[in-house]
């Protein structure tokens, strides 16, 4: 009788346990319900079920997801994410697998042209899009009969509350809300040790510093720069370019570069062969800036590429921070930080491959 009282006790609990364990691991897994959010465009959308296949269309979008640690859910991407070259966008550096999934777009910037039908196919439970419009979004969603939630990266600069908003609703929806916060506490960090090394300096103490060949809509030469760079902003440089109080990208005339004659020039890299060619054939006006008379011209990574890749921006103030005020940053490898921040948010460290093509953390010699 004892016996069978142990056995029936036994097989009781062993069912408890095994219903416990199923709501736990298994129900949510099933169905989570719908779930409502309010996208990046004000639009309400509503996600039935877990997610677990995402397709992502528009500039940066798929950055987002790869941020989040769930490149396993993605199911397709587009065309260009495949046959553009991934060097200097380190989230598709550190996934070359995402080439080998199906096409469904084409994008770019401008439209990225969704297809509808291969989207039907790869069955995702949403899409993620990022710089469309309310109308495309709409007739997207429509077309599919699958949810789009529109994220958005905000005003050009690193980061923007847009962003971290982006990755909050979009960790919402997949189930990665704790990876969220976790990257937007990363990145404040950082950005909290690059203010607290340089915050304290005064001004008079501070070289002038300008940055030239920032991409805009392709490569550019020495001209094309930017107000209130994020990475000059992150190490509080005294930018010559700050005086025209605008935000965002300028294109200058070169008189005007020589009237502020900064000590201290910047290259971006993706615009390095044009100023090199540049150099070339006006050398006289290159040799009347001092910094290229002292040798002080650097090269930083390209961050522009298919939106903001918002960890290359972190890890070129940390090089222009070593060579703007080397004491500050005497314990910091601009190279092993930057290998330390892609790891953390792609999941790889790739500054050799970017290193490779555009030359990385450098003095740049010109003849």
């Amino acid at each position: 009788m004892k016996k069978a009282i142990l056995a029936s006790i036994l097989l009781i609990l062993a069912i408890s346990i095994g219903s416990v364990v199923y709501l736990i691991y298994m129900a949510p897994q099933q169905h989570r319900g719908k779930l409502t959010v309010t996208d990046m465009l004000g639009r309400t959308v509503e996600v039935s079920g877990t997610v677990k296949r995402i397709i992502c269309v528009g500039p940066g979008a798929l950055r987002f997801i790869v941020y989040l640690n769930a490149t396993d859910m993605i199911v397709g991407v587009e065309e260009a994410e495949k046959t553009w070259n991934p060097v200097g966008r380190p989230y598709r550096m550190a996934h070359p697998e995402l080439a080998e999934l199906p096409t469904i777009g084409k994008g770019g910037p401008g439209n990225p042209n969704p297809y509808p039908e291969e989207i039907i196919k790869v069955k995702p439970d949403v899409i993620f899009a990022a710089a469309i419009d309310e109308q495309l979004a709409n007739s997207l969603q429509q077309q599919t009969g699958v949810p789009v939630v529109v994220l958005d990266y905000g005003p050009v600069k690193v980061p923007s509350e847009k962003f971290f908003e982006s990755l909050r609703l979009a960790g919402e929806v997949i189930g990665k809300k704790q990876r969220a916060e976790e990257v937007i506490g990363f990145i404040n960090n950082v950005l909290a040790d690059l203010n607290l090394r340089t915050a304290n300096i005064s001004d008079e103490s501070k070289p002038t510093a300008y940055v030239g060949g920032i991409g805009y809509r392709g490569a550019q030469g020495i001209e094309s720069t930017e107000c209130q760079f994020s990475p000059f902003v992150a190490v509080n440089a005294k930018n010559v370019v700050d005086e025209l109080n605008k935000t965002g990208h300028v294109f200058i005339d070169k008189e005007k570069l020589l009237k502020w004659n900064p000590d201290i020039i910047f290259i971006d890299e993706g615009g390095l062969g044009i100023i090199s060619d540049d150099y070339s054939k006006n050398s006289d006006f290159y040799n009347s800036l001092k910094a290229f008379v002292n040798g002080n011209v650097y090269g930083i990574l390209p961050y522009n590429y298919y939106w903001t890749n918002v960890g290359t921006a972190l890890a070129d103030a940390y090089y222009i921070g070593k060579v703007l005020y080397p004491n500050k940053f005497a314990n910091v490898d601009p190279e092993a930080k930057a290998n330390e921040i892609y790891t953390f948010l792609v999941g790889k460290p790739v500054y050799e491959e970017m290193k490779e093509t555009f030359g990385g953390f450098t003095r740049l010699a010109f003849r």
